[in-house]
């Protein structure tokens, strides 16, 4: 199944998308009008900087800022009961690094595939709960899902692969626009492509 592009990334002109980011992210950056979504990016830097194989309480703060919430037990799991588990995992999937740049298919048998069904086999813990978490441990290789973003980008049954053959579709045009649109917008580097792409599928999507 292909992935589609939402109608701000499908026209010559990024002042659409521009915009989009500009509404979520506020203008200039994360000033008081900015949609609380802003915050999942920038939450406690050092934290995420020192423990990028560890889940942590700052993660479990951050995606309330994407509007969900992980109840006692699952947290007890993610950071006491199977927190060895998850750091072996997120040690197999390795450094951060651009979805684009992924040259193999990621199969079922791929250590971020195994890494997001491990999430999901804790009670509580569905697709989106699973990928916002991953998004705050490797935000350059995991794209977010939501019903909002699986619906704009036709990606409800499979959401990260069509991502991935979408962004290396020409050279890797996409992402490179989406980089572009992300300076245009004035937003920082650590927002990275696959959060743009998130944040204007969803601004296209709650409005449409």
């Amino acid at each position: 199944m292909n992935a589609t592009l939402p109608p701000p990334l499908t026209v010559s002109t990024d002042d659409d998308a521009v915009d989009l980011l500009r509404l979520y992210y506020g203008r200039p950056y994360l000033d008081s009008g900015c949609y609380a979504g802003a915050y999942f990016d920038s939450w406690a830097p050092r934290d995420r900087a020192a423990n990028t194989n560890r889940f942590t309480a700052d993660d479990l703060v951050a995606i309330t800022f994407l509007s969900v919430n992980i109840k006692a037990r699952a947290a007890r799991e993610l950071l006491v009961t199977r927190a060895a588990r998850f750091t072996e995992l997120l040690e197999a999937v390795g450094p951060d690094r651009d979805l684009v740049n992924e040259g193999e298919a990621l199969t079922a048998d791929t250590p971020i595939w195994v890494l997001e069904q491990e999430l999901r086999s804790i009670h509580d813990i569905g697709r989106t709960k699973a990928t916002k978490l991953m998004a705050r441990k490797r935000p350059r290789l995991v794209p977010i899902y939501d019903v909002v973003i699986g619906r704009v980008l036709n990606t409800k049954m499979l959401h990260r692969e069509p991502i991935r053959e979408l962004l290396r579709t020409d050279s890797g045009a996409l992402h490179t626009r989406l980089e572009v649109i992300r300076s245009k917008a004035g937003l920082p580097e650590e927002i990275s492509a696959l959060r743009v792409l998130d944040v204007i599928s969803w601004m296209h999507g709650k409005s449409n």
